[in-house]
């Protein structure tokens, strides 16, 4: 069954709860944005993780990859200049000195990220992320864990950055939706305080 993204692709939904979420279109110019995109695309070792659900093994619809300086995440492979670069940038806008980066790889629209939480325990009860998209403008969805029916939409645009801020976790869920237009690649940097 295909996901589609709840909202039109015209803009963000009205009402963004702004003390859970920080959207900054064109945090990095499009030319260098370009030459980022182009970078991570043929430089990273990306590789597509499986996951268990309902006793079934399935294979992540995107590819990742984990960066930083954390023994907490096996594999995790040594910072780049680029990702250093961009990392300077979003830490004063978040506040948060962070320790690595998973950078996912939507080839197309049929790469997508389901309905979900990033709660593991290796971030803390509270976490802070902050992601930087490059590529395919996409819907990141958000919903309220209590109530399905309050749920908005920003359109990740290139060279944009979005701080999900601390207490985003714990009540909502996000997703990146499957999309039945034509798409082309996305690749979104997610920096995060391991502990």
């Amino acid at each position: 069954m295909e996901q589609l993204a709840l909202f039109a692709p015209a803009g963000q939904t009205k009402g963004l709860p702004e003390h859970l979420l920080d959207y900054r279109a064109g945090l990095i110019p499009a030319v260098e944005s370009d030459r980022l995109l182009k970078h991570f695309i043929d430089t990273v070792p990306w590789k597509q993780t499986t996951q268990k659900l309902w006793k079934k093994t399935y294979q992540t619809p995107r590819l990742t990859c984990w960066f930083g300086h954390t023994d907490r995440i096996a594999g995790t492979l040594p910072w780049t200049d680029e990702l250093l670069t961009v990392r300077a940038l979003v830490e004063p806008l978040s506040g948060i000195r962070f320790n690595s980066v998973l950078l996912n790889y939507y080839r197309d629209g049929n790469d997508s990220v389901a309905w979900h939480s990033d709660k593991e325990s290796i971030m803390g009860s509270q976490p802070v992320i902050a992601s930087v998209s490059f590529g395919e403008v996409r819907s990141f969805d958000i919903r309220n864990k209590a109530d399905h029916n309050e749920k908005y939409s920003v359109r990740l645009e290139h060279g944009s950055f979005l701080l999900m801020k601390s207490g985003l976790q714990e009540s909502w869920e996000h997703r990146i939706a499957k999309s039945v237009k034509p798409m082309k690649p996305r690749i979104n940097l997610t920096f995060r305080m391991v502990i």
